[in-house]
């Protein structure tokens, strides 16, 4: 882990992308007001009434999912996907802006044999909670308190994660 001292933005950015540390898809170099946080929260909101709406919260839907009994999860991933790959080259074939004017830097993915562990983890934490991070705010939201204690889970893995990533294969 590196240690950054009076450094600049850019040699922050650089650093950053020689760390294992960056792996995110875009790095915002202005930060956001308070105000400016809230079309996140609309956002995030209008998306779980969508989510709760389309039943991609019920547990039911994601158990019939995962017995291979229904074609309504996989229908709703597959959009998904469709939706994310089209817009994804949109954005870099119109070279489009995000709304406060920074460009939007899409780095390449390498496959490391860390992702079949981690997607079998996460799999398996789908399976056995029926809920995903994304679906996790829309089920406390509709009522079901019980999911606090797989959001605090989630938290605690993630953690646990940020902990041992150095030790972990990648």
């Amino acid at each position: 882990m590196t240690t950054i001292k009076n450094s600049s933005a850019a040699e922050i950015e650089l650093l950053d992308k020689n760390e294992d540390s960056y792996d995110g898809t875009n790095q915002q170099s202005r930060t956001e007001s308070f105000i400016g946080n809230l079309k996140y929260l609309i956002v995030g909101v209008f998306f779980g009434i969508v989510f709760v709406k389309a039943e991609i919260v019920s547990w039911f839907r994601i158990q019939e999912m995962f017995r291979l009994d229904s074609f309504h999860m996989y229908g709703v991933i597959g959009s998904a996907v469709a939706v994310g790959l089209i817009s994804l080259q949109i954005i870099k074939r119109f070279k489009i802006k995000t709304i406060s004017g920074e460009e939007v830097s899409i780095p390449p993915k390498h496959f490391n044999k860390g992702q079949i562990y981690g997607g079998f983890l996460f799999g398996l934490g789908w399976a056995i909670t029926g809920a995903c991070p994304g679906p996790l705010f829309a089920q406390i939201g509709s009522g079901f308190l019980v999911v606090i204690i797989t959001l605090l889970s989630a938290i605690a893995g993630t953690w646990t994660y940020g902990l041992l990533r150095s030790r972990l294969p990648h």
